[in-house]
């Protein structure tokens, strides 16, 4: 009897410590899971107004994406083995976030019929990409024309305001209605903000 009493005053102690201490971390937890689920949300909303409505689509249709440089603009149109016209356009990677590497060269090829989908890309701009998985041929264009091609400030960090870039380009194969245009006229949106959004609907 003793010793049961005597295990008594030495548990009890501690199994009150251990569910103080529970009571304690669970607002800790409660407070970290919120935090995380409101930049989970912030991000998506970034994506969305960057990106558009069909933000999701747009990541996963991508084979590749990633942030980099223009080193090269298109020239004269090349030919393919099957006489397909297409130019050759160079690229540092700086942030690769699917289906290439950081600090890589890439030199995309694209069909000449898709250039008038989107912006030209001129050397020394800084852009976010999303491009579709070469074709058969070796092709590839920015997914959903202008949508999969956005401008980035000088440091290629932070989206540059769409707001005075022409929509028509973006009605393509993604359907975006006319109305559901970009908005970056509030803040600036950082890449990284992007980057987890992109991730996150890859399922990465």
């Amino acid at each position: 009897m003793r010793v049961l009493v005597h295990l008594f005053h030495v548990v009890a102690p501690v199994t009150l410590i251990l569910i103080t201490g529970v009571m304690l971390t669970a607002p800790v937890f409660a407070q970290f899971d919120q935090a995380q689920s409101d930049r989970a949300q912030s991000d998506q909303d970034a994506a969305a107004r960057v990106l558009g409505p069909k933000w999701q689509q747009l990541s996963r249709r991508a084979g590749m994406i990633f942030a980099g440089t223009v080193l090269a603009s298109p020239s004269q149109p090349l030919r393919s083995d099957r006489g397909v016209p297409s130019v050759e356009i160079s690229l540092r990677i700086e942030r690769a976030i699917a289906g290439v590497e950081p600090g890589q060269i890439l030199t995309i090829r694209e069909w000449t019929g898709a250039l008038s989908s989107h912006p030209a890309m001129r050397p020394g701009e800084h852009l976010l990409l999303f491009l579709y998985p070469p074709s058969h041929l070796g092709l590839t264009s920015p997914v959903g024309g202008a949508q999969g091609q956005i401008r980035l400030d000088a440091l290629g960090s932070a989206v540059i305001d769409q707001g005075s870039r022409s929509r028509s380009a973006a009605q393509t194969s993604l359907s975006v209605s006319p109305t559901a245009t970009r908005d970056t006229s509030s803040r600036p949106i950082n890449l990284t903000q992007l980057e987890r959004a992109i991730r996150a609907a890859r399922g990465e």
